[in-house]
């Protein structure tokens, strides 16, 4: 196949000279690294096609596979396609997320899945990146539209969003949709005493939630006093970190997910270390914050609020979501079932990732200023 040129006006053409290339290769390797866990996490005695370990391998480098193609697909989006599929999106993940207040899956106590033939889905997921680009759009849309509510509509369905996932109940999701919130008021020019009224209510919820929640309760103080027997997984993911050393004990080498019962999706990380050692697990560290660190730089010489305030939230779940997980494995904050994007298991956390991150490519491909509708 000949080199695109710079010339071709094709779909393709356009695409690949408008795309962040160093983006898209971060996350290429993501979820190559992915790839390289879903085989490191399954026990080596169960690689055959019957048993239940290798099905579930076999899922998850097929949804891997499934999400690349829906990344790149989204990346192609105009501005105006991000917005009406984001709409789209959000509106029917919206629903389905109520509707597990009804008729979800109980697991632990929580429901936030909807069981269907052959697998079950989490629709908070997919929500996500519908609800980040719909409240840019509306904050955007009130400073660009004189009279247009759109900060306080923006405001209101964070706070209904907000409101069905405490129900579920999902601190952690709660959590990084308000962070979300927070970050694109910020980015929109939110005086510095809301800053500190919106920090401090951040704060007072935290307060509450160990009060009267039960579970969050249980896990701060499990965090905070930990015992063989009521905090095994996070002292068990530390014990694999401990094995892993500097080079790690090797492909198929690991012990940790013969014993850790999430060690394919909450605590992969600690598969990681323990096979493959610190140095990996710093460069999968260093890839997640290039990926961060990057969308912010392009987005400082953006024009358009609605991009920023867009695009800033997507990063911001993406890199809030990533940290959450890697420090709950390293026992530095208190245990939360948040998948490792790309790298977690899990049908729902890939291909909702993968939308995100495909929105996230497509708001900051390069444009001239009469594409901006």
């Amino acid at each position: 196949m000949p080199p695109l040129s710079r010339a071709d006006t094709s779909v393709i053409g356009r695409w690949w000279w408008s795309v962040d290339r160093v983006t898209l290769l971060a996350l290429a390797v993501l979820i190559g690294i992915g790839y390289v866990l879903a085989l490191a996490a399954t026990p080596g005695i169960s690689m055959r096609l019957t048993d239940p370990h290798t099905m579930a391998m076999v899922r998850q480098i097929f949804f891997l596979a499934m999400g690349g193609g829906v990344m790149l697909g989204m990346s192609m989006l105009s501005l105006r396609q991000v917005k009406l599929s984001a709409l789209g999106l959000g509106i029917v993940f919206f629903f389905l997320t109520g509707f597990t207040l009804v008729h979800g899956v109980e697991v632990d106590g929580a429901h936030r899945w909807i069981s269907l033939p052959g697998f079950t889905i989490q629709p908070s997921e997919f929500l996500r990146p519908g609800f980040i680009i719909i409240t840019a759009w509306l904050i955007a849309e009130s400073r660009r539209t004189p009279g247009f509510p759109g900060k306080r509509a923006a405001l209101g369905v964070f706070l209904i969003t907000a409101l069905m996932l405490k129900m579920q109940p999902d601190i952690g999701m709660t959590f990084l949709f308000t962070m979300v919130v927070f970050s694109q008021f910020y980015l929109d020019g939110m005086e510095v005493k809301w800053v500190g009224v919106a920090a401090a209510l951040v704060v007072l919820a935290f307060i509450g939630a160990f009060m009267f929640i039960s579970h969050v309760h249980t896990r701060v103080e499990l965090f905070l006093h930990p015992t063989k027997t009521s905090a095994y997984q996070a002292l068990t993911a530390l014990s694999a970190f401990g094995n892993g050393g500097m080079f790690g004990l090797g492909p198929g080498e690991g012990q940790v997910k013969h014993y850790l019962p999430d060690a394919r999706a909450d605590f992969v990380f600690a598969v990681a270390g323990e096979e493959f050692g610190l140095f990996f697990c710093g460069f999968i560290i260093f890839v997640f914050a290039s990926i961060v660190m990057r969308a912010l730089v392009r987005l400082l010489a953006e024009p358009n609020l609605f991009v920023v305030l867009a695009a800033g939230g997507l990063i911001v779940g993406f890199g809030l979501q990533a940290f959450v997980n890697m420090a709950s494995s390293l026992s530095l904050i208190p245990t939360k079932g948040m998948t490792l994007p790309f790298i977690s298991y899990g049908g729902s956390s890939v291909l909702a990732i993968s939308i995100q991150m495909g929105f996230l490519l497509a708001l900051t491909r390069k444009r001239h200023q009469g594409d901006y509708t």
